[in-house]
């Protein structure tokens, strides 16, 4: 997808293993406060975050339902009975997977690409600098459209590597956003997905990707060679909603044919991811915290790989 990284940590995943015109986390485009991201960065905040669902009765929330007994309340084990008293040994009809953060990352650190590549084309700015500009881009509100990933994403990236690096040059940017779409730029988080997800398929659990990205998700997922593990692919800018607005997990649900309340989201984002979902009546578990390998998903799902 892209050429940037999305996700939880997005300022982690920037400093460490950011993508480049990547794509990251934004909502619906309303005007927003910025806050403080645990990562370093700032983040604005959405009317979708738990933060402002306090702020308005549980009823005015879109795709609300009451508060989940689950992880916060309950031990892992004590949740996992919960759940299979109710829905029987496999507990969920389908998984969504977050892509950046989750299912894969960049495989090279952001500035450090976008300094390799322009070299050429006269970038001067220092790794360092390159990546100070570019959070200082990405935290202004992108006015064109209330949505960052508009179709292939190139007026926001192009806004984004311009500002980042000084250069304008159009060869520049091309080079840039097409190596976001190979397999470059981009590796599995866990080598064991495959197996799992073809497990996970043939004990009839259906699988999604739930992204914040541009149109060139799809072709990631191919040159990656596992477009084909999923059921589903729901992409914000074709949904035209961005996580955490519940609007794309409800149509992730309704690309697989289940209800919210059967499936189970997994990403690495608290605010986007695990808010979002649960706004939409998902359940959610954190990458990196409830679950740290797509076989112990499929584990709590009920399916042994």
């Amino acid at each position: 997808m892209a050429l940037m990284a999305t996700r939880t940590n997005f300022f982690r995943l920037l400093t460490t293993k950011a993508p480049i015109l990547g794509s990251v986390s934004y909502s619906n485009g309303l005007k927003r406060p910025v806050r403080v991201d645990r990562g370093g960065g700032a983040r604005l905040t959405s009317p979708y975050s738990t933060s402002a669902v306090a702020q308005q009765p549980e009823s005015g929330i879109i795709g609300s339902r009451p508060p989940h007994m689950g992880l916060e309340i309950l031990g892992v084990k004590d949740y996992e009975d919960y759940r299979r008293s109710l829905y029987g040994e496999i507990t969920h009809k389908a998984l969504l997977v977050d892509a950046v953060g989750t299912l894969v990352v960049p495989s090279q650190p952001m500035a450090q690409i976008y300094r390799k590549i322009g070299e050429k084309y006269g970038v001067e700015y220092s790794e360092a600098e390159i990546l100070n500009r570019y959070r200082r881009a990405y935290e202004q509100p992108w006015g064109r459209s209330r949505l960052r990933y508009v179709n292939d994403g190139r007026p926001f990236w192009q806004y984004i590597v311009s500002s980042s690096t000084g250069c304008s040059d159009s060869q520049y940017f091309e080079e840039l956003y097409n190596y976001y779409t190979t397999d470059k730029a981009w590796h599995l988080c866990d080598p064991d997905a495959e197996r799992v997800f073809k497990a996970l398929r043939k004990a009839g659990v259906k699988v999604a990707v739930v992204s914040n990205f541009d149109t060139r998700l799809r072709p990631v997922l191919h040159a990656l060679h596992c477009e084909q593990w999923f059921d589903a692919i729901a992409v914000s800018a074709e949904v035209e909603a961005e996580k955490p607005n519940p609007t794309i997990f409800l149509k992730a649900c309704e690309l697989l044919g289940v209800k919210p309340e059967d499936a189970v989201h997994v990403g690495d984002d608290r605010r986007n991811d695990i808010w979002g979902a649960r706004d939409a009546g998902c359940d959610a578990w954190l990458w990196g915290s409830d679950v740290h390998s797509f076989k112990e998903v499929a584990q709590r799902v009920g399916v042994h790989v």
